[in-house]
């Protein structure tokens, strides 16, 4: 990891030859880190200074938009030269981000191996397994010895992007078996691959969405998962890295989804990026807090009588919203990692009730008793509304934190669709129309003091 010291001694030299010689003596990794932190005119002198081995590495490390004006300010011979060393499915990564015409003059550059393997990656939907896959991969025929696979692997194998396992296909590449490195290390030379390679497969097709891969290589503890098409024949495998990427990814679209945040944001993202994803958002929100405000409208007279009702209503809204939240995350959560499924819907609504019942006790309770400070003596009739009020609420709030991802799973669709603000503003529609239609009941039917 590039710590603070060495990144202020890299930023702060002069010496041209010396922050050359560092540059090419730190991991790929941590230089792509330095140079991507860089100012946008600083950059491409910086990765100038690589020799041309550790330029190519670097270049994997990058992020995309870096990537980018990289291409835009260097030769065209050296872009072909880092664009061809890349990765298959770091360079369709790229592609998604370049222009329709470089990326047609890059294509045109690479080798016909290369072009092709990259247009078999980009023809797969974003989001799935052949979107995300590598073709670099180590392929047997299950006639050969152990001998003969191992003197394969070190002839032609050097750089595919992980040896650990070897895949077992027949002529038509058809997946039959797997064979872990350490079996063929271990096992006489004369062995043939099918009689110690394993026929239970754990694979997916090129149409699993990217999120389901990454489960299913969680549960098995894979570091590796072939892709196969629908004729079972093996085009691509899935590595560990890349799981990690997709992890990432998810993570960060549900929690941004939540909070209502667009998903190509950053923490260091330009002030422009920042308004024009969270000002869509904000408008949508404050549009959805007009229904919460059109429930409290009808209701002016009934505040002015009861003055109490402004400082006991905001608490409504923040405790009936982080209530949702709270059961919402945990649900969506639940749905990320494969903990649960649609079909357990009832078992967790069951539970969240449960814990619900005592929560809304609780809540209630404290409800009464700040409304019971806070009322003058005439108004403390209102305190049992409140507490009857709040302890409904966070059952409801609770129902909708796991109903709604649960109905949108069923579906099909992102259970992260369903945001914090939405069911904040849900809530507080629910509890302020209740609410203040139980004091105004109470005012006009009863004839309570106010």
């Amino acid at each position: 990891m590039l710590t603070q010291d060495i990144r202020n001694s890299l930023i702060e030299t002069t010496d041209l030859s010396q922050l050359k010689w560092d540059l090419n003596h730190l991991q790929p990794v941590d230089v792509g880190e330095y140079i991507a932190q860089l100012p946008q005119q600083q950059r491409a002198i910086a990765f100038r200074l690589l020799n041309k081995a550790q330029a190519i590495d670097v270049f994997e490390y990058l992020p995309t938009e870096v990537q980018e004006e990289l291409i835009n300010s260097l030769h065209d011979v050296q872009v072909v030269q880092l664009v061809e060393a890349m990765s298959p499915d770091e360079r369709a990564e790229l592609f998604d981000e370049l222009p329709a015409g470089v990326i047609k003059r890059l294509l045109q550059e690479l080798s016909p191996e290369q072009r092709q393997a990259t247009a078999t990656i980009l023809g797969y939907p974003e989001g799935t397994a052949g979107r995300v896959m590598t073709t670099e991969y180590v392929r047997l025929r299950e006639g050969l010895t152990v001998g003969e696979a191992l003197s394969k692997i070190r002839r032609q194998d050097e750089d595919k992007e992980t040896i650990y396992y070897a895949y077992v296909t027949d002529d038509n590449r058809k997946l039959g078996r797997v064979v872990s490195l350490r079996q063929l290390l271990f096992t006489f030379p004369d062995v043939l691959i099918r009689d110690i390679a394993s026929d239970r497969v754990i694979k997916v097709r090129t149409e699993t969405p990217q999120e389901e891969v990454a489960q299913i290589m969680q549960r098995y503890d894979l570091i590796a998962i072939p892709v196969v098409d629908r004729e079972e024949r093996l085009v691509g495998i899935i590595t560990i890295d890349d799981v990690m990427d997709i992890l990432q990814e998810e993570a960060t679209e549900d929690i941004q989804k939540l909070a209502g945040v667009g998903g190509d944001e950053a923490a260091l993202s330009s002030p422009l990026l920042t308004i024009r994803n969270r000002l869509p958002w904000l408008l949508g929100i404050m549009a959805l807090y007009i229904g919460a405000a059109s429930a409290i409208a009808p209701f002016q007279s009934v505040i002015a009588a009861v003055p109490v009702l402004a400082v006991i209503m905001p608490i409504f809204s923040n405790t009936g919203g982080t209530v949702g939240i709270q059961a919402l995350t945990v649900t969506i959560r639940g749905l990320g990692v494969g903990e649960v499924t649609p079909r357990d819907t009832l078992k967790i609504l069951r539970k969240e009730i449960f814990a619900g019942l005592g929560t809304a006790l609780a809540l209630s309770l404290t409800m009464i008793m700040l409304s019971l400070i806070w009322a003058h003596p005439q108004e403390r009739w209102v305190a049992v509304v409140a507490g009857i009020v709040m302890a409904t609420n966070t059952i409801v709030a609770v129902t909708l934190g796991t109903l709604l991802p649960m109905g949108l799973k069923r579906l099909k669709l992102d259970p992260a669709l369903v945001s914090g603000p939405l069911v904040t503003t849900m809530l507080d529609t629910i509890g302020f129309l209740t609410f203040l239609t139980l004091i105004s009941v109470g005012l006009n039917v009863f004839h309570l003091p106010s």
